[in-house]
């Protein structure tokens, strides 16, 4: 179903209390029903390749507070991450052609064959399931199950002065619009107007509706970033 944001009311501290209740049960029961599903994933990152099952890394947060970000780990361990952050320079500066693996009519802004991602690690990523440690992030409350996703400190820097405005109003999430809504086929400036777009018209109606889709999305994943 469409998501409609034109005309939707201004979050209430009632909704923001509630908000933070649904987070904590929210990633609560999904600990607890997906865990045989998280330990299967242990195994298997820990079989596969040498190195920790949890990927930390420290991301910026509500207010350009920093905290540790957890996913399973895909990729082999001390990878350099240059290759990332050339990849990422080039998105949020607009040099599109340089990353764009479609075409003009499709484009598809993601990197391909990246040879420091495990075996393992390209089927947790094909699946969204390198993400499910985020869980533990929700129910600490460094993050919310809805909400723009939390950038790394080279993101940051090279951000615009409006791109700000996504880590400065609201917490952090799993999933949010962008996710919902094209994800790797946007630019980061489309990305960013998402989110804004998010901030602005935000409602715990808004966040059931983008949960909605993104079970969806998870059941019948086209592509993941």
């Amino acid at each position: 179903f469409p998501l409609d944001l034109d005309a939707a009311p201004k979050p209430l501290g009632l909704q923001r209390f509630l908000k933070r209740a649904i987070d904590m049960v929210g990633s609560l029961c999904g600990l607890i029903l997906l865990s045989p599903t998280i330990l299967m994933i242990v195994l298997a990152v820990r079989v596969s390749s040498p190195g920790p099952v949890i990927f930390k890394q420290m991301r910026i947060g509500l207010k350009g507070v920093r905290f540790a970000f957890y996913k399973f780990r895909s990729m082999h361990w001390n990878a350099d991450d240059q290759i990332h952050r050339e990849y990422v320079a080039n998105l949020i500066s607009g040099r599109l052609e340089k990353i764009n693996q479609g075409d003009g009519q499709s484009p598809f802004f993601k990197m391909k064959a990246d040879s420091r991602v495990t075996r393992v690690g390209k089927i947790l990523r094909k699946l969204s399931l390198d993400e499910l440690p985020q869980l533990f992030n929700v129910l600490k409350g460094d993050m919310s199950l809805v909400g723009p996703r939390p950038p790394l400190t080279y993101e940051v820097e090279k951000y615009e002065p409006w791109h700000l405005r996504r880590i400065l109003e609201v917490k952090p999430g799993i999933t949010g619009l962008w996710q919902v809504n094209g994800r790797s086929r946007t630019t980061f400036d489309e990305m960013v107007r998402l989110d804004l777009r998010y901030v602005k018209n935000w409602s715990l109606w808004l966040d059931t509706k983008i949960l909605v889709k993104t079970v969806k999305e998870f059941l019948y994943p086209r592509s993941a970033a």
